[in-house]
């Protein structure tokens, strides 16, 4: 799921470029075809097949052009992903930055809570890691 969204963008930029050029061939291809001067059964058979073959670019123009769109899906999911992971471990950070403070840690010595049990357990994952959006930060939804 991971994955840099900057190079991942740049390879559907690519992706787009080379569909527009190969859709271009396509065309260019047809019109080629059609403007040959010469006539008869042997010209109709090869307008016939650079039409076949420029449908057939045509459609891989347009796998590519499916190709970037997928990977501009993945950039967003990957975004949107690592928005929540950059989410669950601020909470988690400020839940521990609060229990480093001197009042919070009296009065749970004296009357633990449900959060002093998962601050005393509590092993953060790494930085950006998907793990995060495992914690279960107690008293929060």
């Amino acid at each position: 799921m991971y994955g840099d969204t900057t190079v991942i963008r740049a390879l559907a930029r690519t992706l787009r470029e080379q569909g527009s050029e190969i859709r271009a061939e396509a065309e260019e291809l047809r019109g080629r075809a059609e403007a040959a001067p010469w006539t008869g059964v042997a010209a109709d058979a090869m307008r016939r097949l650079a039409e076949d073959h420029a449908g057939c670019l045509r459609a891989c123009a347009e796998i590519h052009e499916e190709a970037a769109e997928a990977l501009e899906r993945h950039s967003r999911a990957v975004d949107h992903l690592e928005a929540l992971i950059a989410a669950a471990e601020r909470r988690a950070m400020r839940l521990l930055d609060g229990a480093a403070g001197v009042a919070h840690a009296l009065v749970s010595h004296v009357v633990p809570s449900a959060v002093d049990h998962w601050l005393a357990h509590f092993e953060p994952p790494p930085h950006g890691s998907m793990e995060w959006l495992e914690v279960h930060v107690p008293g929060s939804a």
